[in-house]
């Protein structure tokens, strides 16, 4: 197996830092590798907000669902759908004065752009933690960052055409870490030729047997299997009451009719 497989196969979730500090040169190669992720367009719909303060990465480790080691990372990066810039600079260079002249409807940002711009923001992420991992430093996914919209917004300064996706934490393994490598489902339910296929009662039951066979009777969510922990631990919780909550908000002011003021 090659050096960039090796390095994808052994990649992991780490939520334990060491107390070496990534170096300046270190954050510049991870952040340069980002952005040679692919583009829809090239137009790079997303912003990078390094944050390497630590009273910042205190607070988020609060705001983003109470999560302790958030604060013990080095630093941390937040990928913004950003649409923001672009239509600054389409109102820059007058182009409601284009439209009228060349009989357009102006069109502005719906969340089929937002759904477009998360797909050059996550892959600059991966970029990002693929990367570091090759330089022996580790990172996990933050989704929570999409919680507490008008907190994060305040604290991060976005604009209305800037949505917060997703936020990766980094740091050094601690030493003599051995990274506990999860497994996944088979390939048969996860790749599918030429079209769809829905699985029935058995598949999922199969595909989902080493939750079961994980599974601990007795737990203080009352779940009678690893179906039902899994729905009160993901979909019945709190957080992501918040989370849809938030998003809402994030959404409406996506979509709110101010910007058709740009």
């Amino acid at each position: 197996m090659n050096e960039t497989l090796n390095t994808i196969f052994n990649r992991t979730s780490l939520r334990k830092f060491s107390d070496k500090q990534v170096t300046q040169e270190e954050i510049d190669l991870i952040i340069k590798s980002a952005i040679r992720a692919p583009s829809a367009g090239n137009l790079m719909m997303y912003s990078m907000i390094l944050i390497e303060n630590k009273e910042t990465l205190e607070t988020l480790s609060h705001t983003c669902d109470e999560q302790p080691f958030i604060k013990t990372a080095s630093f941390a990066l937040v990928f913004v759908v950003d649409y923001q810039k672009l239509y600054d600079y389409f109102a820059e260079s007058n182009f409601l004065s284009y439209c009228l002249e060349q009989g357009l409807q102006p069109e502005y940002p719906e969340l089929s752009d937002l759904l477009l711009g998360s797909q050059d923001a996550m892959a600059a992420a991966q970029n990002a933690v693929i990367a570091a991992e090759s330089l022996g430093i580790g990172s996990c996914y933050i989704g929570d960052i999409i919680e507490n919209y008008e907190t994060h917004r305040e604290l991060l300064q976005l604009e209305d055409l800037s949505f917060p996706l997703g936020m990766l934490v980094f740091g050094h393994y601690p030493e003599n870490h051995k990274p506990k490598i999860r497994s996944r489902f088979d390939e048969k339910y996860v790749v599918f030729k030429e079209t769809y296929r829905k699985l029935d009662r058995e598949e999922l039951f199969d595909m989902y047997s080493e939750r079961q066979n994980r599974f601990v009777p007795g737990n203080k969510l009352g779940a009678n299997n690893a179906a039902q922990l899994i729905y009160g631990m993901k979909f019945g919780s709190k957080f992501v009451l918040e989370m849809r909550r938030s998003v809402e908000v994030a959404f409406k002011a996506w979509l709110n009719q101010t910007n058709k003021k740009i």
